[in-house]
């Protein structure tokens, strides 16, 4: 696999103080150009010391744009997929220095306005990892755009998933997420996939290994330009999803060893 091609300056010129903590935003992005700048105008001044936006060779003008906003800027030079896009994002972050990583989707479906909020939930030591959730209520999920199959699928595998993994959350599916450095550094992801299951593999690993996991409200958005998978991936996702958690309780009892779940030697 090539090497990316690195280049931009930060966000913000400003040191982070040794009490408050680096903290770094990252984009996983893939023809993000026409909400890139919205997503970026809504981070609260102040709140994040560097902004990286790794692009996935996107045929549109993301990387210019990216680069007119003051962004980091990673170039992948062959598509490497949403996971794998990812592992670059946090690989560049944790090099960085970042204490606290926050994702977001540059694609305007999240609201960068908490990003703040979700910090210093993580911050107080209250949670180790936090993310998003879109579905406060039915009603509020179904008027922001979300279309009602998705809904439904989401109620279903989330139910699913809070009962495998012994948590309480209400959207496992976010794609705003926020971490400490630590749970960076000992989890295992350059053994997930490179495809969408990425993030269930990265909560169920979270679980794993005992770390605290928890979410917040961010108000959600659906519309023509917000990335999303079509119907055939998201049964595909699903599927994947359910298998991970077999795994997780195949490696819980025992009875067998995956990848995901081993710490490197």
């Amino acid at each position: 696999m090539t090497q990316p091609e690195v280049d931009g300056t930060a966000l913000s010129e400003e040191t982070a103080s040794p009490s408050r903590g680096r903290v770094v935003a990252i984009m996983p992005a893939y023809n993000a150009a026409q909400t890139l700048e919205q997503t970026v105008a809504d981070i609260p001044p102040g709140s994040v010391d560097e902004v990286v936006l790794v692009d996935d060779c996107s045929s549109d003008n993301t990387v210019e744009i990216a680069r007119q906003l003051g962004l980091t800027v990673i170039e992948h030079e062959t598509n490497l997929g949403y996971g794998g896009n990812q592992k670059t994002c946090y690989r560049r972050a944790l090099e960085s220095g970042a204490e606290y990583v926050v994702m977001i989707h540059p694609d305007y479906q999240y609201d960068s306005r908490v990003i703040p909020v979700a910090v210093e939930i993580i911050r107080l030591g209250i949670c180790d990892v936090v993310l998003g959730s879109r579905i406060r209520t039915r009603r509020e999920a179904l008027e922001g755009g979300m279309p009602v199959w998705k809904y439904i699928a989401n109620r279903i595998l989330t139910t699913v998933e809070n009962i495998a993994l012994g948590q309480n959350l209400g959207d496992f599916h976010s794609g705003f997420r926020a971490y400490r450095r630590e749970v960076l550094e000992s989890i295992p992801i350059e053994n997930n996939t490179d495809d969408f299951a990425f993030d269930s593999q990265f909560l169920a690993q979270s679980v794993y290994w005992g770390y605290k996991v928890g979410d917040i409200p961010v108000p959600v958005r659906y519309f023509d330009e917000a990335s999303s998978i079509n119907f055939s991936r998201s049964v595909k996702y699903g599927l994947t999803t359910l298998w991970i958690l077999t795994q997780f309780w195949l490696q819980k009892l025992r009875l067998a060893r995956f990848r995901i779940f081993e710490k490197p030697t």
